[in-house]
């Protein structure tokens, strides 16, 4: 039983560094979501995604959700017409980052309790782990 909790621990800390993970990116993203590139005509800020695997943890011998990559978005950038920026190409245009805060703040939202729900199984596994000690002295 002892081994289950500890195995349930394992699962949910992995959990808690993906999303750990995800909340950085996210909060990345929000703060370049109005940067404008530093030459005109450049592209901006490129809006980054992560994406998750599970992988299996020999040790253990469960699977645990790691990491896959961070990649970026590939959908086209916002074009604004404000020829006195000073990012505006040559036809008074201006690429702004292919970020949505409304998505952001969703995906955010949903990372901080997917943590959340990771990190309350590991405090009920850690208390049950304890009352079996304190049981078996």
């Amino acid at each position: 039983m002892a081994s289950d909790l500890i195995k349930s621990m394992k699962i949910s800390a992995a959990g808690m560094k993906t999303q750990g993970i995800r909340l950085r990116v996210v909060s990345e993203n929000l703060a370049n979501a109005q940067s404008t590139a530093a030459n005109p005509g450049a592209n901006p800020y490129r809006r980054k995604v992560v994406s998750f695997k599970n992988a299996l943890d020999r040790e253990l011998g469960v699977e645990t959700v790691r990491l896959r990559k961070i990649t970026t978005d590939k959908s086209p950038f916002t074009i604004r017409y404000e020829p006195g920026h000073p990012a505006a190409n040559s036809e008074g245009y201006v690429a702004y980052p292919n970020v949505n805060p409304l998505l952001e703040m969703t995906d955010m939202r949903e990372a901080q309790r997917t943590y959340e729900a990771n990190l309350n199984v590991m405090e009920t596994s850690r208390s049950m782990v304890q009352r079996t000690i304190d049981m078996l002295r």
